[in-house]
């Protein structure tokens, strides 16, 4: 049983003055709090990509380079990379080196992407949005497995008998990561990747079916069930009671959902009520006390029979005393009693 933790690069919001804290500071907190996570024991740390006002972290690869001296065993894994939008060659040079600087411990997370400010901004169109994962994934690949490379392709520019510098010292693991696409969880079956599902609304028993259908459709084309991996990545926060995670950090939260509907044309208003739903037990906030947590966990694992649980641990920007009391009560509390539970 494999537990991390995942963040988007959230930055705070001053609710006096509506603007965010600036990107100099919280790229600093991120580096402070992933250096706790190493310190108390947990297994992965994912970054994401974002090009956004109220993020980050545009570019995981350099944030994990940071953390990688400062860091002893924690894996470093993006969470995601927008494949569709980026160049794999570079990628590729880019974990390589990360891998290198940090005694193997780097992984990639590949995505299609969630949110698309990344295709205008590099000059992608949104109506080849799969057609771009496609290929790109495959030349990453294709990288992977080769040490000279000849490719062509729509998208980029062939490649003729080149060597990508620095070479790797071993295969570094790439994952694929779905929302509810069921082409894309076919996908990553029959590629036999690891895969990472988002499960961010609704409740995650709606989920199963998708994960049933990776299993059998893994098996069908012939992988090795041994090395199928299945993880979940959902959001996640702890706090002493809900009363606590109500006042000091549900406004924070709704800012960022609110924000984020309101962009993409949802209805409604997200309310006290709909948070209260996604923390009970049938929801898919993993929010609560230690107790709270720890239970809705191995339930979630065990209903799915996975490997792997991401806990996405700064939506909305808490402040970063909240994320290091959450990263210690995580690691020192949840995380034990979870993995006790599973070694039985």
């Amino acid at each position: 049983m494999e537990l991390g933790i995942g963040m988007f690069g959230d930055m705070s919001l001053d609710f006096q003055t509506n603007k965010y804290q600036h990107a100099s500071k919280r790229l600093k907190e991120i580096i402070e709090e992933v250096k706790l996570a190493d310190e108390l024991g947990i297994d992965l740390f994912a970054m994401g990509e974002h090009h956004r006002e109220d993020y980050a972290v545009a570019a995981p690869e350099i944030l994990l380079a940071a953390v990688a001296p400062v860091t002893k065993n924690i894996r470093l894994s993006s969470g995601v990379n927008v494949v569709s939008s980026t160049d794999p060659v570079k990628l590729f040079q880019d974990f390589t080196m990360i891998d290198l600087l940090s005694d193997h411990r780097a992984e990639i997370m590949a995505g299609r992407g969630s949110f698309i400010e990344s295709f205008p901004l590099f000059g992608y169109s949104l109506n080849e949005y799969d057609e771009l994962f496609e290929e790109k994934l495959n030349l990453l690949l294709q990288l992977r497995k080769k040490e000279n490379i000849t490719w062509s392709g729509k998208f980029r520019a062939p490649i003729k008998n080149q060597t990508i510098y620095p070479r790797p010292e071993r295969e570094i693991p790439v994952s694929i990561a779905v929302g509810g696409t069921p082409s894309s969880v076919l996908r990553a079956a029959k590629l036999g990747l690891p895969i990472v599902f988002a499960i961010i609304g609704g409740s995650p028993a709606q989920f199963k079916p998708l994960i049933d259908y990776y299993k059998d459709a893994y098996n069908k084309f012939g992988h090795d069930p041994q090395k199928m991996k299945i993880g979940v990545h959902s959001h996640t926060f702890l706090a002493d009671s809900d009363e606590e995670i109500m006042k000091n950090y549900y406004p924070r939260y709704a800012h960022a959902m609110n924000k984020i509907g309101s962009e993409r044309g949802w209805r409604g208003v997200y309310t006290p009520e709909s948070f209260k739903a996604g923390m009970s037990a049938e929801g898919a906030l993993y929010m609560g006390t230690v107790e709270e947590v720890t239970e809705k966990l191995i339930n979630t694992i065990e209903l799915f029979d996975i490997q792997q649980y991401i806990a996405h641990i700064d939506v909305g920007g808490p402040t970063h005393r909240q994320m290091m009391k959450t990263i210690e009560l995580l690691a020192s509390r949840v995380m034990p009693a979870v993995k006790k539970h599973f070694e039985r």
